[in-house]
């Protein structure tokens, strides 16, 4: 799984295939006439890139996709439309698998994940998993609710260190990231967590204060982290298509990004927005939600997305 420890989560990687269930029945509507077609020509690779479009996959990442499998459809000397189905299906997963650096949160090796994205996204709910599936593990796990700008961010972490009996360390609104972040440190040195899972504020209608408070947060980790891995965790909503990809834009100018988290991809037609993070913002999908439950996480699947959004066809 691309040298990724995801806590033991490697098991529940089928449910890639399920949570892209809804992407792949819109795209089997969208792609079935194409592939229907006999002839490989000029119009079939057209409606293959306004398709890909259609599906949030972006431009870009469309045209360079489409580029791909036509050079390797002349390389294979295939003429008609069908044939080049499994092509597309091996590159959509050649496209979604980028490499993580390292591992994202290996075993072993104390961590400090800094989670970033826009209000709204599910970023709250989702440390709250990873901090299940973390704990499931055996880890100890400390919260950081850095978030400090809205109140309901600060409690609703509260209330799910309590219910995950997880120390949460928090300051009072309107307090200094920064200084949250000093404190969760100096505490998991005190406590003994191996993992110490940052949460921060996400309200792009004040971008350049809340860049500058995302830098401070990571230096004031940098400078305190002696012995811990730092990794920094792009949340991004599935449903918001290519208006979340600009804003995720935003976050990659304050802090460096190893992976994504999406949210929501199994409320969505339009799942191309998988490709767009990877071939946009060159970044890999390492973790999706699959429910509303705290156990609903799984690790992101290329193999599984592309047979949910371009299976084989059944046999005659």
């Amino acid at each position: 799984m691309r040298g990724i420890t995801l806590f033991g989560l490697f098991r529940k990687k089928e449910k890639t295939h399920e949570t892209a269930a809804k992407t792949g029945a819109a795209w089997s509507r969208v792609l079935s006439g194409l592939f229907g077609r006999r002839a490989l020509d000029a119009e079939f690779w057209d409606g293959l890139e306004e398709a890909l479009i259609a599906s949030d996959v972006g431009v870009k990442t469309s045209g360079q996709l489409v580029q791909a499998v036509r050079v390797k459809a002349a390389a294979q000397d295939l003429k008609e439309a069908g044939q080049v189905r499994g092509l597309v299906r091996g590159s959509i997963v050649e496209a979604l698998s980028r490499p993580v650096k390292g591992e994202l949160l290996p075993n072993g090796q104390p961590s400090v994940l800094i989670v970033v994205g826009v209000n709204g996204v599910g970023k709250t709910t989702g440390i709250a998993k990873l901090a299940r599936a973390a704990q499931s593990d055996g880890r100890k796990v400390l919260l950081a609710a850095a978030d400090t700008f809205r109140a309901g961010a600060i409690e609703q972490l509260k209330v799910w260190g309590r219910r995950l009996e997880i120390d949460v360390i928090a300051h009072q609104t309107g307090g200094d990231p920064g200084a949250v972040a000093f404190d969760a440190m100096t505490a998991a040195r005190a406590r003994g967590a191996d993992l110490v899972i940052i949460d921060t504020a996400g309200r792009l209608h004040t971008k350049h204060n809340l860049m500058e408070e995302l830098r401070k947060v990571r230096a004031t980790v940098e400078r305190q982290a002696q012995g811990f891995l730092i990794r920094t965790l792009l949340v991004i909503d599935g449903t918001t298509g290519q208006n979340g990809l600009a804003q995720a834009r935003a976050f990659l100018e304050a802090v460096k990004c190893d992976g994504v988290m999406l949210t929501k991809l199994d409320g969505t037609a339009r799942g191309g927005i998988v490709l767009a993070i990877a071939g946009e913002l060159g970044l890999p999908v390492v973790f999706i939600g699959t429910g509303e439950g705290v156990e609903d996480i799984s690790p992101f699947d290329p193999e599984g997305f592309a047979e949910a959004v371009l299976p084989e066809p059944a046999a005659a």
